[in-house]
């Protein structure tokens, strides 16, 4: 299969390269023309415009979009619509507002696929989680890049119609929310506990066979590795909200009670004014899942 992908940040670029090392063909563009020569340097074919990206694909687009939510997807679907048809697919796989994908899908002439991505920096050896959603036949047209891009043939599904994708996405991000409290709440009494701790040794056997083991708590070893068990200058500030704040006004709009992500999400905007060990070890985490910066204490 021939991919465009416009869009070749981190996300981007692993996309590139999973797609190519599955045996596909890709032509890549992105405002950068520093990360265009690397995606060329990748195997991909370069294209210097949204515009020369579409005249490369032929008749039948595949292309995927990796670019910040909001106004730029809005800017590249703009650029794009002059060459779409009904016979093309759209894959958004950044953190767009379902709400925006649903519009997204009944304004262009392609078929849309919101495509909710997890899985980080990491998704470059492992493969990403994805979520989709959209038409049926669509989806069904872009499986052998949803293998490529996914961990495999588990590792992504349909959703449902426009909008599911990236609604699945959103709650995902709330219980990540919750996830990522729950671990700070539970180290930040054990650091501040009765005993003198090797946190690096608790989330290590945690690890091996305890119920709470997960992704997020090797995380949490590696935090503890690197930065020591009192997090070192790690300092009292994790960033983001918005996914979470989505999350929290869809459960209000249908009288769902989320207490938990509610609670983390109020945590993290607490995080700008106050100091926690738990929303220091949120502030750490979010680098060891999305290499997102370090606010670090001055």
């Amino acid at each position: 299969m021939q991919l465009g992908v416009i869009g070749l940040g981190r996300m981007g670029q692993i996309v590139v390269d999973r797609v190519l090392a599955a045996g596909h063909d890709v032509v890549a563009f992105d405002l950068s023309a520093e990360a265009v020569a690397a995606a060329a340097d990748a195997g991909a074919e370069p294209a210097e415009s949204v515009s020369d990206l579409a005249s490369r694909l032929g008749d039948e687009k595949r292309i995927w979009l990796m670019v910040p939510a909001g106004d730029a997807v809005d800017a590249t679907m703009e650029a794009l619509e002059p060459h779409l048809t009904g016979d093309d697919v759209v894959v958004d796989g950044g953190n767009s507002h379902f709400e925006e994908s649903v519009r997204r899908a009944g304004e262009t002439a392609a078929a849309y696929l919101d495509c909710g991505t997890s899985g980080g920096p990491a998704g470059a050896e492992l493969g990403f989680s994805l979520m989709i959603g959209g038409p049926e036949w669509a989806y069904e047209e872009m499986v052998p890049v949803f293998d490529a891009v996914a961990t495999g043939p588990d590792g992504h599904d349909r959703m449902g119609p426009a909008g599911s994708g990236h609604y699945v996405k959103m709650v995902h991000n709330g219980v990540e929310y919750a996830l990522m409290q729950a671990y700070g709440e539970g180290f930040d009494l054990l650091a501040n506990g009765r005993y003198d701790l090797d946190l690096e040794a608790v989330a290590r056997t945690w690890n091996n066979g305890a119920v709470i083991r997960s992704w997020l708590l090797e995380l949490c070893e590696e935090a503890f590795r690197e930065e020591g068990a009192d997090l070192g200058d790690v300092a009292d500030y994790v960033a983001g909200g918005s996914t979470g704040t989505w999350t929290v006004r869809e459960a209000l709009a249908q009288e769902v009670p989320v207490p938990l992500i509610y609670q983390a999400l109020a945590e993290r905007f607490g995080s700008r004014t106050a100091g926690r060990f738990s929303r220091r070890l949120a502030n750490r985490l979010r680098y060891g899942f999305g290499r997102h910066e370090v606010a670090r204490e001055e």
